[in-house]
């Protein structure tokens, strides 16, 4: 149902918590739950059966695949993509007979970082902008920025440009997308777009 006020669409078999917002043009697809105190941007694209917890950060145009629980705890900025089935944790060491909602720990998807089906993503992360994790991986630590991804534990296997192209640095550290033309360079082991 598109709510003519709100200009979003929710299907008729999902659930949006009081106290949400969600952006002009957003869309939310079957079997889905938004709980309350979330916040989710403009365009974006909730598939099937995902849940985003209480207090969730998702930006703008923002695509969350399938069967997605996105925890408290996790902020995704602007642009970022979530494969099929990827786990967020929020706690390092869960008991079911403890409570430590006093002890999630912050996650956070930098701008244009997309994650592969699959992938697990150990809380209390940064994952750089416009890194590429692919699918399957187990994420424990930091990511930098434009990095690839994969394994478990997830390993720097390259840099990748803002259109997820491969790069090749030159001697000199610089490469070019294919795609896009953008050129980068590498410094002290971080890539920087120019």
């Amino acid at each position: 149902m598109l709510d003519s006020k709100k200009k979003f669409f929710v299907h008729d078999s999902s659930f949006v918590d009081e106290n949400c917002r969600i952006g002009t043009n957003t869309k939310i697809w079957h079997f889905s739950h938004i709980m309350g105190g979330s916040y989710i941007g403009d365009n974006c694209n909730i598939g099937q059966n995902v849940v985003i917890s209480p207090d969730v950060v998702i930006g703008n145009n923002v695509k969350i695949q399938n069967n997605v629980s996105v925890y408290t705890g996790v902020t995704c900025e602007d642009n970022v993509f979530l494969g099929p089935s990827v786990v967020f944790t929020n706690i390092l060491n869960p008991r079911s007979l403890i409570s430590r909602k006093n002890e999630f720990r912050k996650t956070l998807l930098m701008e244009g970082a997309s994650i592969g089906a699959n992938a697990t993503i150990i809380c209390g992360v940064t994952i750089g902008k416009f890194a590429l994790i692919g699918a399957g991986s187990v994420i424990t630590k930091d990511i930098k920025n434009y990095s690839l991804v994969y394994g478990n534990p997830g390993k720097n296997k390259g840099w990748v440009s803002e259109h997820g192209e491969k790069l090749e640095f030159d001697s000199n550290l610089h490469a070019q997308c294919k795609l896009s033309k953008d050129r980068y360079k590498l410094i002290n082991d971080t890539v920087h777009k120019l």
